[in-house]
């Protein structure tokens, strides 16, 4: 694309980045004689009419919107077959690259770029736009300091056509909100969960949740709680722990909106310039007041007085007691008995569903669909190489069974094949890399022939290559070899040459003489009159020439005979007889 002109106007100098869905290129404005940035869609978005229109409406809305920290929308068009976006050129890095070069980021600097960031959302929640895609990828840092939020219009188109479009919940993994991950409504909390997770990687150089598979990093967005940001940087502040924790909370409504978050904000900003912030951390550094000494047992002991129980020995014998191990017991019948009461749906509801069939489903669409029956759905993950990862391959209690609301699911969740390294197959036979393969749960798939010096059989080359990730159950193709490849050689031109000559020439070329045939010519007996294949010809080595060579006539050659036998002498068995 570098170098062509879009409309006669935006000429694309040089690709700057790229995602799924769009590739992003420097350009120049030849109208208004600037710098800008081009974002182009994908190939594969080209077809689809619905997620085209979205898109436009979507990057008009954001084109609308005017704020210090949101990258500006110039335009927006269709060039060919090519959906753009004229964007305002920001010099600089993104912010994951700041994060990456850092480390993590200090807490004031940390706070002032939330701020901004929520500051722009703030902006674009006023106007009904939602940004759904929130994470340092799309914020870009300025070469001063200050951050501008990018990517508004396409994340929301994408987020709209989600379930019309594949099936699957697009996003990033690491960052997306509890809702996206079940597919659920998306709202502004959605944004400010995901400028949470933001904050905590600022903090901490991590982030929050991490897996093998984006379904298990979604499940722990769902399920699970992060590790404290003062746990992985004890010199984080309480307060500033504590916005991290609201702005990640699993139920939206226990989240800020984006303007009281700003004003949260600044509220830290203001305490922690002013010194108060540590006051509030409980393991800082205090003066307490002097504690009147205690006597020693010893001394104690030597007045005559009894000795108080030692707290050690009293909990000691309070866990041994009937009374704890009576409450124990309750505990463990009382969890128990709740276990099963959730696990059978509500004992006094005479309602009644039938389990719908979500097998081959992706997750969140499952989850969705057992939840509109009144259904709770519990998530498993499972290794099965014969069902791509995120789908559906088994589920408890089985569609078709009638339970009661509330009835807990369970969908086990594939993640693919379980994960190997794949060996080395080269230099082996097939029916060698065959056994193998089957020994270590892997499948032969197609099988190639190739020229090669190997050993006729030998494998030569495989797919996936040595070292890689594979799944168990995963296809493998080889190659092997056929042999050497066969050489072309250049036939020589015999004809005229005699039958020795002729032969002596084929053979330097790895040629041979095949059938040679006598044919009546003036010229002398022996010579090459013709060859089956013309000289100059390209022919693989070893392959046989005909040859036709002269004969004399018949006629001259019974005159030569006589002439031939007048010359003779006679011999003596004849000559005695005649005496």
């Amino acid at each position: 694309m570098t170098n062509r002109v879009l409309d006669q106007r935006y000429e694309l100098q040089e690709l700057v980045g790229g995602g799924g869905m769009a590739d992003v290129y420097k350009a120049h404005d030849k109208l208004l004689d600037r710098p800008v940035a081009v974002k182009i869609l994908h190939a594969q978005f080209k077809s689809d009419e619905e997620f085209i229109k979205k898109f436009h409406r979507e990057a008009q809305a954001a084109a609308r919107l005017s704020h210090p920290n949101i990258v500006n929308i110039y335009d927006v068009g269709v060039s060919g077959d090519d959906h753009y976006i004229v964007m305002e050129y920001v010099p600089g890095r993104t912010l994951k690259e700041l994060i990456k070069q850092e480390g993590h980021l200090s807490v004031p600097e940390a706070l002032r770029i939330t701020r901004e960031i929520a500051d722009a959302l703030a902006n674009a929640h006023a106007h009904n736009l939602v940004h759904c895609d929130i994470k340092p990828h799309n914020i870009l840092v300025m070469p001063d300091g200050h951050t501008k939020v990018a990517d508004f219009g396409i994340a929301r188109a994408v987020t709209e056509s989600t379930m019309t479009y594949s099936g699957n919940v697009i996003g990033s993994v690491h960052y997306f909100s509890p809702e996206q991950a079940k597919g659920s409504l998306i709202t502004p909390k959605s944004d400010v969960y995901s400028l949470g997770v933001v904050l905590y990687e600022m903090l901490t150089g991590q982030l929050p949740f991490t897996g093998e598979t984006p379904v298990s990093i979604a499940m722990k967005h769902l399920q699970e709680e992060p590790v404290s940001v003062r746990q992985l940087t004890p010199s984080v502040p309480p307060v500033v722990e504590a916005l991290v924790s609201r702005m990640m909370a699993k139920d939206p409504a226990m989240r800020p909106t984006s303007g009281e978050l700003v004003r949260s904000i600044r509220q830290a900003e203001q305490l922690l310039q002013g010194g108060q912030g540590a006051a509030a951390d409980p393991y800082a550094t205090q003066v307490l007041p002097r504690v009147g000494d205690i006597p020693s047992r010893r001394s104690d002991m030597n007045q005559g007085r009894p000795l108080p129980a030692e707290p050690e020995e009293e909990q000691r014998s309070f866990f041994r007691s009937k009374k704890f191990i009576f409450g124990l017991l309750c505990v463990l019948v009382l969890g128990f008995g709740l276990g099963a009461f959730l696990s059978f749906g509500k004992f006094w509801s005479t309602e009644e569903v039938v389990v719908p069939d979500v097998v081959g489903k992706q997750m969140t669409l499952a989850r969705q669909i057992l939840e509109d029956k009144k259904l709770r759905v519990n998530v498993a993950e499972t290794y099965d190489a014969d069902v791509p990862p995120g789908q559906v391959v088994s589920q408890t209690p089985e569609a078709g069974s009638k339970v009661k609301e509330e009835r807990l699911v369970t969908i086990y969740v594939s993640k693919g094949g379980e994960e190997l390294t794949m060996p080395d197959l080269k230099g082996l036979s097939k029916s060698d890399a065959e056994a193998k393969l089957k020994k270590m749960g892997l499948k032969l798939g197609n099988v190639y022939e190739k020229a090669s010096d190997e050993e006729v059989g030998t494998v030569i080359q495989q797919d996936p290559h040595a070292g890689s990730k594979v799944s168990k159950g995963q296809e493998v193709d080889i190659i092997v070899s056929k042999g050497p490849k066969e050489k072309k050689v250049s036939v020589p031109n015999v004809t005229g040459a005699s039958l020795e000559g002729a032969q002596n020439a084929l053979a330097a070329k790895g040629l041979h003489v095949g059938n040679v045939t006598k044919k009546e010519s003036n010229q002398t007996a022996g010579t090459v009159l013709s060859q089956s294949i013309a000289g100059g010809s390209e022919v693989t080595t070893g392959t046989n020439v005909d040859l036709v060579i002269a004969a004399q006539p018949q006629a001259q050659g019974q005159r030569q005979q006589k002439a031939t036998e007048a010359k003779e002498p006679p011999k003596k068995n004849e000559s005695s007889k005649t005496r």
